[in-house]
Order: C-alpha cells, then sequence, then structure tokens
C-alpha cells in the first residue's frame, strides 16, 4: 500500500501525474499519518459499517476507512485525481468511487443501494469553503448514524458552543437539532500540504433519532431561529419580525410573554427547547388566523 501520508512518496507521485492543488476546490493534504487514522478510530468504523466519503483527494483517510470498514463509497469532484486514486487505492476491494459533487446525489438512495445491512456513517475533510453545506446536505438527509468531519476549528467550536456564547449562531442550532456534536481533537496546519493558515478540529454528529424538542413545523422552527440571529445583538423581536411578517410586532411580543419569554430578550440566549417553544406559539396563533 502507498503510504501517502509520506511526503517523499507523495509528491513523486502527484508530479507523475501532473497533480497542482486547487484553491477554489480548497485541497489540503493530510501528510502526517496518525491523523487519519485517528479519525477513523475515532469515529468508530469497524466491518460492521458502510462509510461515505466527502472528497478523498488523493487518499490518506480512504485508506483508513477500507482498512477498518465493511464498504467505502468515496465521492471525489476533482476528475483530475481518477488515475492517482487508481494507484493508490489499489489494494482495496471494499471501495467505490463516485466522480462527481456530492451537493448532487441522492444519499438516501446511496445508502439503501450501496450499505445494505451495513451500520451508515459519513467521514469527511471537508474544504472550508463549503463546510455548511455539505454538513447541511449530510444532516438533513437523515440517513447516517453518524457524521465525522474534518472542520475549521472556529466552525467546530461554534458547532459545539452554548446558548448565550459569542459562538452560538443559527447553524449551532440547526446542527444540534439533528444530531449532538462531540468535538474530538484539533489537528494542526503542519498537518497538511500545503499548510492551510488556520488550525483544524476533528468533531462526530451522532445523529438524534428523533427531534430534542416537539416541533409543530420545522420549517416555521427555522425561520425563527434565522430570524433570531440575524440581527442577534438586537432583540429578538426585531429578527421575529423581519422573517414572520405574518403577524405584527405587537403580537410577537405577545408570543413572547406567553412562552415565558421576556418581551426585550435577545435570541442568542435560547436553546432549542425555547425556539421550539417560540415557534409552536407562533404556528398556533397562525392556524387561528
Amino acid at each position: 500500500m502507498i503510504d501517502v501520508c509520506d511526503i517523499a512518496q507523495l509528491k513523486p507521485l502527484l508530479a507523475e501525474y501532473g497533480f497542482h492543488f486547487s484553491k477554489a476546490k480548497g485541497q489540503n493534504f493530510l501528510v502526517k499519518s496518525w491523523v487519519p487514522q485517528r479519525i477513523a478510530e475515532d469515529a468508530g468504523v469497524t466491518e460492521q459499517c458502510g462509510v461515505l466519503e466527502v472528497g478523498p483527494g488523493v487518499g490518506s483517510l480512504t485508506q483508513q476507512l477500507c482498512l477498518r470498514a465493511g464498504k467505502v463509497v468515496a465521492v471525489e469532484l476533482d476528475t483530475s485525481l481518477k488515475p492517482l486514486l487508481a494507484e493508490t487505492m489499489a489494494d482495496f476491494t471494499n471501495l467505490e468511487l463516485i466522480f462527481g459533487d456530492v451537493m448532487k446525489q441522492d444519499l438516501p438512495a446511496l445508502v439503501r443501494e450501496r450499505f445494505a445491512g451495513l451500520k451508515p456513517m459519513a467521514c469527511a475533510n471537508l474544504p472550508y469553503y463549503i463546510t455548511s453545506p455539505i454538513l447541511t446536505r449530510l444532516l438533513e438527509s437523515k440517513a447516517f448514524s453518524s457524521v465525522t468531519v474534518m472542520v475549521q476549528k472556529e466552525v467546530a467550536q461554534r458547532i459545539c458552543s452554548k446558548a448565550g456564547t459569542s459562538e452560538y449562531s443559527a447553524f449551532t442550532v440547526f446542527c444540534n437539532y439533528y444530531a449532538e456534536p462531540e468535538l474530538l481533537f484539533d489537528v494542526p496546519p503542519s498537518c497538511f500540504l500545503p499548510q492551510p493558515k488556520v488550525t483544524s478540529a476533528v468533531l462526530t454528529l451522532h445523529t438524534r433519532q428523533a427531534p430534542p424538542a416537539e416541533i409543530l413545523d420545522e420549517k416555521l422552527f427555522f425561520r425563527v431561529v434565522r430570524g433570531s440571529f440575524a440581527q442577534r445583538r438586537k432583540k429578538l423581536t426585531n429578527g421575529l419580525a423581519s422573517s414572520i411578517p405574518e403577524l405584527l410586532k405587537s403580537e410577537l411580543e405577545t408570543v413572547l410573554t406567553a412562552c415565558g419569554f421576556d418581551p426585550g430578550i435577545r435570541g442568542e440566549t435560547l436553546d432549542i427547547a425555547g425556539f421550539a417553544a417560540i415557534s409552536n406559539e407562533i404556528y398556533r396563533r397562525l392556524q387561528r388566523d
């Protein structure tokens, strides 16, 4: 097996296939073997698992997943990596490579067709520029028991943050609605080629079997959440007035009071249960109207 984390082996291989790193695709390959090993181990990958990998690159994480999983399906956008991956992954019969955009894949169908009888998981070293869209896609699919990703450290901290902190955001609420996040470990820039300017972090999102609170209308719930953070330094009613134009500002203040909140409260202080209570009360009022 070619050790793609060994720069002495990797650089000649890249040169042989005329590969050039693409900033537009956010390509940074792992060159410290302990990182992909630990990602695969901490993700809990076993022979009973089917793993979807997003963006295998040259295959550093892919190799470690294939050594442990029953089956791995890796989706790669960059078709110039096809001959290179054919060489670095030649030893593995439990790998299927798909060259295309993971954002255009039918993930539930992929899991049903490729991972029958296996525990479905997702793993990825995500490009910074598309972290949120891909995580959103993976979580909304509800197709995986867990999603383990390496992202920019500040993004990982935001996902794992608590209500009332500066890192807390609408994306925090979204991720925690679908999963329970667990921060695993940091990865310094020296572990990549080329080296990024920021530290990365690995986290696992353990997907929930049911929402953490009773929610009468999911779309309305997320409208409330997005509106609450649109003007996070102002009163919650200001943001809600923009995202819920069906109700007057005075009616929204009544909603907050009915839920036991001070009308002057800021959205960034609410947890999922708080957002659920508000969205459910708004839903009931809209139904009456």
